[in-house]
């Protein structure tokens, strides 16, 4: 093993009122990573390019040195489960959301409220693969309010998503339900167009009176009742392939891109929500995906030179505007997974360590933004230790200075 690269979905931020004008990074009590970081040096990163704000998959595409034109959300989504895919396939990301209504369009929450419970996702996807249509189709749910679409057969992905949320690669406020829309005039995508918005029209009518849902309005829980879908795609993305790579992930966008980029992938099976509490079921997430990620480094070391470790709970108190839930998940990771690395690097002074983000949400905004991310970069050189932490302030006047998501790897010496 030569090197470990951490990424920590959504870990820039901005300072918060309630941790004392600090960031999430600033405030947790983090030993094992400063330990690390006052040996290593630190950065900031543009993950795509400047004033650009990615979703997670653009960020990751580029971090390893490809083009975010060369794939598309859906795709990596799809290859991600089960699903079989063949040229053509037009795949999606879909949540399950809450509308009042197809006639008002008004969004009212793009998750259902988070409180999706995993048997209920299977119940609503199961009544979903039951509509008719005149062409095949899988809907499959995947970890809490997520799920992937797929409509088999030779269609155009020249098509924009519903979710009014994503404006060309843009997050910007919570609004209405697009109608899907071919971006040219191609009878094929105006076709793809015209099916996408047929299911989704059916797709309310069978979730908003599922008894399930039903059962949720009563209990004074949002409805499960609408599909925001965005990331059309038919083509297998152009990646480029890191064979001497292992990855550690669970979540489908990076299992997707792992697999796609030719690196051995190993996942785990996530919890189960099975309440209302989406925090503790996060919680157990995060300590099965910190658990999981030591022991499979530690098996595996003498069989790759590389792993990439994506852990994604520290995104979700950004988007829901809870800084000391994010705090306290950094704590978390810090107790186990830098822990860890910490150990390495006591063993094994060449081993080189990148720990970034993909990009930033900061809880005030909640949602992702386009402010730069920390890097820190062990280099297994033997410098004597100076006392900085992995955080935004100190990462921006570090001697990295600032680097573009493309020549992370490149300048790091971390090879293909």
């Amino acid at each position: 093993m030569k090197g470990v690269l951490i990424i920590l979905d959504g870990i820039g931020d901005l300072p918060c009122k309630i941790l004392n004008d600090k960031t999430p990074l600033e405030a947790a009590e983090t030993p094992n990573l400063d330990f690390i970081s006052n040996r290593g040096e630190l950065g900031g990163m543009v993950p795509v390019k400047i004033g650009f704000i990615p979703e997670s998959d653009e960020a990751t595409v580029s971090i390893f040195g490809n083009e975010i034109s060369s794939s598309t959300r859906g795709q990596l989504e799809a290859r991600g489960t089960d699903i079989k895919l063949v040229r053509g396939d037009l795949a999606l990301r879909a949540n399950f959301a809450t509308i009042d209504s197809t006639e008002r369009k008004n969004i009212i929450d793009r998750r259902a409220g988070r409180t999706l419970a995993t048997k209920e996702a299977e119940t609503l996807a199961e009544a979903l693969n039951k509509i008719k249509m005149p062409c095949d189709f899988i809907f499959k749910p995947t970890i809490q309010h997520r799920g992937v679409l797929v409509f088999k057969g030779g269609f155009s992905d020249n098509i924009s998503g519903n979710d009014s949320s994503y404006t060309k690669n843009k997050l910007r406020g919570i609004e209405k339900i697009n109608e899907i829309r071919a971006l040219d005039e191609n009878e094929n995508s105006q076709y793809a167009a015209n099916i996408v918005n047929e299911f989704l029209e059916k797709a309310f009518m069978t979730l908003d009176k599922h008894p399930l849902n039903e059962e949720r309005k009563r209990k004074g829980l949002m409805p499960a009742n609408y599909l925001l879908v965005r990331g059309a795609g038919i083509e297998t993305p152009k990646l480029k392939f890191y064979r001497k790579w292992a990855a550690v992930c669970y979540m489908p966008t990076e299992i997707g891109f792992a697999k796609t980029s030719g690196m051995s992938v190993f996942s785990f099976k996530y919890p189960e929500m099975k309440n209302l509490d989406v925090y503790k079921n996060l919680y157990d997430g995060l300590r099965e995906a910190c658990d999981f990620s030591v022991k499979t480094i530690e098996k595996n070391r003498k069989k790759y030179d590389y792993f990439y470790v994506h852990i994604k709970e520290t995104d979700v108190p950004g988007h829901d505007n809870k800084p000391v839930e994010k705090k306290m998940m950094i704590e978390q990771i810090d107790k186990i997974l830098f822990k860890f690395l910490k150990k390495s690097i006591d063993s094994d002074k060449n081993l080189k360590i990148i720990v970034t983000g993909d990009h930033s949400t900061p809880c005030r905004m909640k949602s992702h933004s386009a402010e730069p991310v920390p890097v820190l970069f062990y280099s297994g050189e033997g410098k004597a230790p100076k006392e900085k932490r992995f955080c935004e302030r100190d990462a921006m006047g570090g001697k990295l200075g600032m680097i573009s998501g493309k020549d992370l790897l490149e300048k790091t010496g971390f090879e293909k």
